[in-house]
């Protein structure tokens, strides 16, 4: 419904006052896209939406802040009486969470796009904010411009979520894109990713899979209704990934993706981030480069799948700008009339499952001593434990080589027994080094 408007038809509802916190990629981006799209923003949110002030610890060439007060000082923005929404984007745990409880207890609405502060403290922050009767969105902080957040509180709010499954980190789908397309391996593609600036100097949260367990952690919640608890999420990276493993497992009918899942069981939730053979018709195994996509799975609407941009100055924007606009529309009405921050009323205190009472199916490459019995060795283990074999490939050394590679696809099974399995074949005479091991999900 529209705002009042006065006899021309202009809207006559107060302008809504922003303070942008951060100046850097994706601050400069909101920015521009505020002021860029400051009409249009104005027809979608019914009022006008003001740039008041921001923090500018050093100059940023894409940023022209003529007209607009700046400051050094992130908690002078914080404390501007004149502003009613603080946009935090300066990432990480220590002075965002300063900013945020601050402009909180100010009684200011707050928009972040901060991740890792949401998934460790959002629990504490929403808190606060409810007893402020202010709200705090955060969509740009899961997949940057897809409106996953959105999607799940909101347009799926009907169904009971069974599962989702996300390519959520845009460097680790370019890195095992490239080591599936030219062959080429984990370090290689890495040091690229640093020079294009997909990566950073540290690339750590990005390729150990922290990033993804942040956002699949804060999907979870509003997609059950439970805690949130990154501190339960089993995460593994993409950096022991080797090459034969991208090339068997497209000789197998898969691809490697690094997913963030998420599934509902009746023993608890499902929580994991690690390396994931995906049946490469499956659109999300098609899903390439930088991009990002979630799949989510409703007992009504069934699959979905969401693709687009994760990250960026533009994409990332769009999300924080989108917030803004909702706040706008609603910062007049009573509280009760927001979306709870977890999407949920009441809030469920189910367990996570740890990694090894998980079920899942499993892909082993051993590399063994080529000779007769040992296969039947390797065939033995599994069956003891009941580990169901569904595929089989034998891969031959150079002739001067003793060594062979057996690859071995399995049915689901639960991980505890498939860690003892593993232990035993690695025990016989006959293994060469470690045994390597990706989870394998058919998404159905």
């Amino acid at each position: 419904m529209a705002g009042p408007t006065d006899l021309t038809g202009e809207n006559i509802l107060k302008p809504v006052k922003v303070g942008i916190c951060g100046l850097g990629t994706v601050g400069g981006g909101t920015f521009n896209v505020l002021t860029k799209n400051a009409k249009e923003i104005a027809r979608r949110a019914g009022r006008e939406i003001i740039i008041e002030q921001v923090t500018l610890r050093r100059p940023n060439p894409a940023v022209d802040t003529t007209g607009v007060k700046t400051t050094a000082d992130v908690f002078e923005v914080v404390n501007n009486p004149d502003i009613d929404i603080i946009v935090e984007l300066i990432g990480g745990y220590t002075i965002a969470k300063d900013v945020v409880m601050s402009a909180i207890e100010n009684g200011k609405h707050v928009v972040t796009a901060n991740k890792a502060l949401i998934a460790v403290y959002g629990e504490e922050i929403f808190a606060a904010a409810e007893a402020k009767g202010v709200s705090v969105t955060y969509e740009a902080a899961v997949a940057g411009g897809i409106p996953i957040i959105k999607a799940i509180r909101e347009g799926l709010a009907a169904n009971r979520i069974n599962w989702l499954a996300g390519i959520i980190n845009g460097t680790g789908n370019f890195i095992l894109t490239e080591m599936r397309d030219k062959g080429r391996d984990f370090a290689d593609v890495l040091a690229e990713a640093q020079a294009l600036g997909y990566a950073e100097a540290d690339p750590t949260f990005d390729v150990e899979g922290i990033d993804a367990a942040h956002k699949l952690t804060i999907l979870s919640s509003i997609a059950y209704g439970i805690p949130l608890q990154f501190q339960h999420c089993y995460t593994e990276g993409i950096s022991k990934v080797a090459p034969e493993d991208v090339e068997y497992a497209e000789e197998l009918g898969y691809r490697i993706k690094h997913l963030g899942i998420s599934r509902r069981t009746d023993r608890g939730i499902d929580l994991r981030v690690h390396p994931t053979m995906i049946p490469e018709h499956r659109p999300i195994a098609k899903v390439d480069g930088v991009l990002n996509a979630v799949t989510v799975n409703g007992d009504a609407v069934g699959d979905t799948l969401y693709v687009g941009a994760g990250a960026g100055a533009g994409p990332t924007a769009s999300a924080v700008v989108a917030d803004i606009i909702d706040l706008a529309r609603t910062m007049d009405a009573p509280a009760s009339a927001s979306v709870n921050h977890l999407a949920f009323d009441t809030i469920d205190d189910v367990r996570v499952l740890p990694i090894e009472q998980v079920e899942t199916a499993y892909y082993l490459r051993i590399q063994v001593q080529d000779r007769t019995g040992v296969l039947a060795s390797i065939a033995t283990i599994l069956s003891q434990r009941e580990i169901n074999i569904e595929a089989l490939i034998q891969k031959e050394g150079p002739e001067d080589d003793a060594l062979a590679q057996i690859i071995i696809l399995t049915h689901r099974v639960e991980e505890q027994k498939m860690d003892e399995a593993i232990a035993a074949i690695e025990t016989l005479d006959s293994t060469h080094g470690k045994v390597t091991r990706i989870r394998v999900e058919h998404l159905d």
